[in-house]
C-alpha cells in the first residue's frame, strides 16, 4: 500500500486521471492490473467544480431558522438542506462545538451535515460539496487511467464518516469502479470448518479504511495504491452498501 506523494492542488477542470499517472511516474510506483486506487473524494470534488463560496449562497427562511437553532452558517445550512433529501437529526451545540446535522443525502447516504465540508478548501468562506454521482466519477477516472496507462485498476472513491456506537471516523467508499462493495461468504467454512451463515464483509469500505492510514489530514497524500489484495472485478456501486430503510434501526 502506497501513497502517491506530491500531488499538485487539485483544481476546477483538471485531469484526475492524467495528474494521477504523472505522480505515479515521478514516484517510481507500478500500477498493475488487480492493484486498487483509493482516492479522497475531495480531489475528485474540486476537479468536478463543487467548491462553493459561501458568501456567494443566499440562504432561505428554512435555513435562518435551522442556523437560529443551531449556531451554524446560515449559508452552510442552505447548502446542507440543497444536498439533503430530509434532515434526519439534529444534535445541538456541545462544549462549544456546532451543532451536526445528520442527514440523508440526495445520494441515499446518511451522513453528517450532508457531506458539506469547510476543511482543505481554498479561502476562508469556502466549502466543498460531494461530487454529483461519485461511482460516475470512479468509472470516469478508471477509464482515463486505462486510456493512459493501459492498466485498469479497481477505483474507490472515500470520505470520512462517523459510525453508530463507536467513536471516531473511518474512510469509507462513496463512489465504486469495478471493486466489490461487499464479499458474500455465506456457505463457505472457517477454520474449524464450521459454515459460514450470515458473514459479508464490507470489502470496500475494508479498502478504503485501510488507504486512510496513509490519507493525511494536510491533503498532501489523497490517493493511495493498494496491491496484493484478493478481489473480484464487480459492476457494483457504492449504493450497495446502504442498509434499506426497513432494515435500519436509527429510523
Amino acid at each position: 500500500m502506497q501513497a502517491i506523494p506530491d500531488l499538485p492542488v487539485i483544481r476546477e477542470g483538471d485531469d484526475l486521471s492524467l495528474i494521477l499517472q504523472e505522480g505515479l511516474t515521478k514516484s517510481g510506483i507500478t500500477m498493475e492490473n488487480g492493484d486498487i486506487l483509493v482516492i479522497a473524494h475531495k480531489v475528485v470534488s474540486k476537479a468536478e467544480g463543487r467548491v462553493v463560496s459561501l458568501d456567494a449562497v443566499t440562504p432561505s427562511k428554512e435555513a435562518l431558522d435551522l442556523a437560529r437553532e443551531t449556531h451554524k452558517d446560515p449559508a452552510k445550512i442552505e447548502l446542507i438542506l440543497r444536498e439533503s433529501r430530509k434532515i434526519l437529526r439534529v444534535k445541538p451545540p456541545y462544549k462549544g462545538r456546532e451543532s451536526v446535522l445528520i442527514c440523508l443525502h440526495r445520494s441515499g447516504m446518511i451522513m453528517a451535515n450532508a457531506g458539506v465540508d469547510e476543511s482543505n478548501t481554498p479561502g476562508e468562506r469556502t466549502v466543498v460539496l460531494l461530487p454529483d454521482d461519485p461511482d460516475h466519477s470512479a468509472r470516469s477516472l478508471r477509464s482515463g487511467l486505462a486510456v493512459r496507462t493501459g492498466i485498469k485498476p479497481g477505483v474507490i472513491i472515500s470520505d470520512s464518516f462517523g459510525r453508530p456506537w463507536r467513536k471516531g471516523l473511518v474512510n469509507v467508499a462513496i463512489g465504486l469502479a469495478g471493486v466489490p462493495g461487499m464479499v458474500d461468504l455465506t456457505g463457505t467454512s472457517d477454520i474449524h470448518g464450521k459454515q459460514l451463515r450470515a458473514t459479508i464483509p464490507a470489502f470496500a469500505d475494508e479498502t478504503a479504511a485501510a488507504a486512510g492510514l496513509l490519507m493525511q489530514k494536510s491533503g498532501k497524500s489523497p490517493a493511495v495504491l493498494i496491491k496484493g489484495l484478493l478481489w473480484k472485478e464487480a459492476d457494483c456501486t457504492a449504493l450497495d452498501l446502504l442498509r434499506p430503510e426497513t432494515e435500519d434501526l436509527f429510523r
